[in-house]
């Protein structure tokens, strides 16, 4: 006779009914029935394998574990430093961009009529003081007087000298800043290295070398 236990269950069809009732009742016999039926080998065995499996990874993840420490270590040093790469590369193109303002046209003329105030200035402290000093110059007379007059005359020409350096490098300053001024390409002047002359021009020094036309 079919049943639903025999259905689930047909390892256990050749039980006769006092078997089943005392499997049933004693716990001992029914742990060694159901410890003898082949799917509950089946899955006991699964366990096993699916323990073995779990502690093999659990090795290997314990292996790992100091690498992946040091791996992270090395990831955050590495991370720190590309932030102060970061930060430094920041600094460097604020620095670039600075360096670069004071290359523009703009700036570059802007320091041209500042010198050109600055030596207009200066001649003109030149001129002024030669003029205070002339009442101290001695005057001609019969005892030694022309020593002091030829004295008093290389000072006269020592002065002419450097007030005419003076006003010679106001006046080509200025001769650039009106061509500049009025449009015309100075800028290539500056940055073309066959005439970096012009370049200590604008940028105040007292040299003036005349530039050479570009080849």
């Amino acid at each position: 006779m079919s049943t639903p236990l025999l259905t689930d269950f047909p390892e256990l069809s050749h039980l006769s009914r006092e078997d089943l009732e005392e499997l049933l009742e004693d716990p001992t016999y029914f742990q060694a029935i159901f410890h003898s039926l082949q799917r509950v080998k089946d899955l006991y065995n699964q366990q096993a394998e699916l323990g073995s499996a779990n502690e093999s990874i659990a090795k290997n993840n314990l292996a790992l574990q100091q690498p992946l420490y040091k791996l992270r270590e090395e990831t955050q040093a590495a991370f720190d430093e590309a932030k102060a790469l970061e930060k430094r590369w920041l600094e460097l193109e604020k620095e670039q961009r600075e360096v670069y303002q004071r290359f523009t046209p703009q700036f570059l003329l802007m320091r041209l009529k500042h010198s050109i105030t600055a030596q207009d200035d200066a001649s003109e402290a030149l001129a002024s003081s030669f003029v205070q000093q002339l009442p101290d110059l001695p005057s001609l007379d019969r005892d030694g007087g022309g020593s002091k007059q030829a004295r008093g005359g290389q000072e006269v020409d020592q002065f002419i000298k450097e007030f005419k350096e003076a006003r010679k490098i106001y006046h080509k300053r200025a001769l650039w800043a009106e061509k500049w001024s009025q449009g015309q390409d100075m800028f290539y002047y500056c940055l073309c290295p066959q005439h970096n002359s012009i370049l200590r021009l604008l940028v105040g020094t007292s040299a003036d070398p005349q530039p050479t036309s570009p080849s």
